[in-house]
């Protein structure tokens, strides 16, 4: 917009009698959609992610799961943080006004049939002014609270250039259109893919997870049966969009709440010949991903990732911009566990993971929460829980990050004249370990781990006991 039409714009914010119109004058944007973008960005909070693009940052070494300070071409790099908070707001307001102005001029959707009977015309114009995404009306003068929210995004996603961002709205709503994207999470996609991927849980700050498992396919029978033909790999590419917006569907679009997710691709044991398809076509799921889900998809870690990935990233990274190439996170495989936990607490990450939550779980939720204690290299570590409560069973989840240790379970009774029960003593390496013991006498349970590694290690652990009515009581 010409700097002429933003300075009407800012006029418009301080006086109750300007209003917004597009060159032509057709299409009026008054008071109240100006007065709730006012309403909406009082609360100064909303920019703060916003503003840290401008800002340049060393990352924590300690603290590899804070968002990326990313540079932006937006400003000339000399301005403060008020002159940079002013022109955000400008983007955002000069957006929701071509926003406003396409959707009652008829035309967000492209310029409508000239053929078209007036009453047909009157329909679609009807019809688009309830138009929406995400869930979200994207009309600005409805005053929804999340319409700021998404139409942020797509400015983020564009460096704040107000062109190009209105054009990638466009663009994604056309796409979402001619591929019936809002009646995706209903269709029946058949079973072929139903073990590559997964929603589970949510990171540290609530977003869901995503996970995707590539590994099912060194099965040449299930990847024959998921790419054997042109239409299963159609299927298999809105599988994955499927998935996706299964997550946004979890969502919550206003200011505040969770609006991204997080993706976790599993390439452990993922053939290296022969998936010229499978490769094909996740490199133009993260395009799509890229150019019409703009900001929602707030990382991408990558684990197990074999040596020849590296190569093929390098090749593929063109396709990519620079802002998103931010969002990838490569692990390596033994640092799998550790780079997880950095963004997924151990009791929402799956037990094959490293972490403690299990499918179908009667014992434990989410909700129980996990106990860190660091053990350092060449020491030995004891946990303990003591049970006065007599009748009850005690149950407990453990978990070692990148275990290598010695590790032992026994029951101390309080007496001193009965025996001590040894449960498990053995080295342990993979997952996490779970057990439980019926209490009869008071005493408690003492969980001894021994680090013989010079490196140190993290330990999680949580318990919650039972009343339990003996099998002996039962007969």
């Amino acid at each position: 917009m010409p700097e002429k039409n933003i300075n009407v714009l800012v006029a418009a914010m301080n006086s109750i009698d300007e209003c917004c119109n597009d060159e032509n004058g057709k299409i009026t944007v008054g008071v109240p959609l100006l007065y709730h973008f006012m309403e909406n960005n009082k609360n100064e909070s909303c920019l703060k992610e916003d503003l840290q693009e401008y800002h340049d940052c060393e990352d924590d070494e300690d603290d590899d799961d804070d968002d990326d300070l990313e540079g932006s071409t937006y400003g000339d790099g000399n301005q403060s943080p008020a002159e940079l908070k002013l022109k955000i707001k400008k983007s955002l307001l000069e957006l929701r006004c071509k926003v406003e102005n396409a959707i009652l001029g008829n035309f967000l959707l492209g310029e409508p049939n000239k053929d078209l009977e007036p009453e047909d015309v009157a329909v679609m114009r009807e019809q688009l002014r309830e138009i929406s995404i995400w869930g979200v009306p994207l009309l600005p003068s409805k005053a929804h609270e999340g319409t700021d929210v998404v139409l942020r995004k797509f400015l983020k996603a564009k460096d704040y250039k107000v062109n190009e961002a209105f054009d990638m709205l466009q663009k994604t709503l056309i796409w979402r259109r001619e591929n019936n994207i809002d009646g995706i999470t209903d269709e029946d996609l058949g079973p072929e893919s139903a073990n590559a991927g997964f929603l589970c849980s949510r990171d540290r700050e609530g977003r869901p997870v995503c996970y995707q498992v590539c590994g099912v396919f060194k099965d040449r029978r299930v990847y024959k049966k998921t790419f054997g033909s042109h239409n299963r790999c159609d299927r298999y590419l809105r599988w994955k969009i499927q998935l996706i917006e299964k997550a946004v569907k979890k969502l919550n679009f206003r200011d505040g709440g969770v609006d991204s997710i997080i993706q976790v691709f599993d390439l452990k044991n993922t053939p290296m010949q022969g998936t010229k398809e499978l490769n094909s076509l996740s490199k133009k799921a993260l395009i799509l991903f890229q150019n019409y889900y703009p900001e929602i998809i707030h990382k991408h870690v990558i684990i197990y990732a074999p040596f020849w990935f590296y190569t093929s990233q390098v090749l593929f990274s063109r396709f990519i911009n620079q802002r998103n190439k931010k969002k990838f996170i490569l692990a390596r495989p033994q640092k799998v566990t550790q780079t997880l936990h950095k963004f997924i607490a151990p009791e929402h990450l799956p037990c094959e993971y490293g972490g403690l939550r299990r499918n179908n779980d009667e014992d434990f939720s989410p909700a129980d929460k996990a106990t860190e204690i660091k053990i350092k290299g060449n020491t030995v570590s004891k946990v303990e829980f003591p049970v006065a409560e007599l009748g009850v069973t005690i149950m407990w989840d453990v978990t070692v990050v990148g275990w290598d240790v010695c590790y032992k379970e026994e029951f101390i009774p309080d007496d001193e004249g009965s025996y001590t029960v040894l449960l498990q003593n053995q080295n342990v390496e993979g997952s996490s370990t779970r057990n439980s013991f019926y209490i009869s006498e008071p005493g408690k349970i003492v969980i001894t781990v021994e680090n013989g590694t010079y490196k140190k290690r993290k330990m999680f652990y949580r318990s919650k006991a039972r009343t339990t009515v003996p099998m002996f009581i039962l007969l």
